[in-house]
């Protein structure tokens, strides 16, 4: 039994971007892009209501970093947050390892 409820793809994402090192929120969104070789792109407006709701939860927590006495909201991930980013890992490995096993039995049946 899980947790906690599966999380989105983006919000899996996010989490994944602030793994590492705080980032804004321009940097969350490039990372991401950057890391997936172009193949999620998270746009501004689903980024900044996940990150609300990363916050509500618990799993993220918004730090201020002055970059040229211009203060930009930077966000980190907080220990329960690293402990919901593991288990969804985690599920994410247990459900290729049952696609796999489903696949190679049509693969063995001649369903290909």
């Amino acid at each position: 039994m899980s947790p906690i409820n599966p999380l989105s793809e983006s919000t899996y994402l996010i989490l994944l971007a602030l793994y590492q090192e705080p980032l804004h929120g321009y940097g969350i969104i490039k990372e991401i892009e950057n890391t997936s070789e172009g193949n999620y792109i998270i746009a501004p407006g689903t980024l900044y209501g996940v990150l609300k709701n990363l916050e509500k939860q618990g799993l993220i927590k918004t730090i201020a970093v002055d970059k040229e006495h211009r203060k930009k909201k930077t966000y980190c991930i907080t220990e329960q947050g690293k402990d919901v980013l593991h288990w969804e890992y985690e599920r994410y490995i247990r459900m290729i390892n049952l696609s796999k096993k489903i696949i190679q039995r049509g693969i063995e049946n001649g369903e290909e």
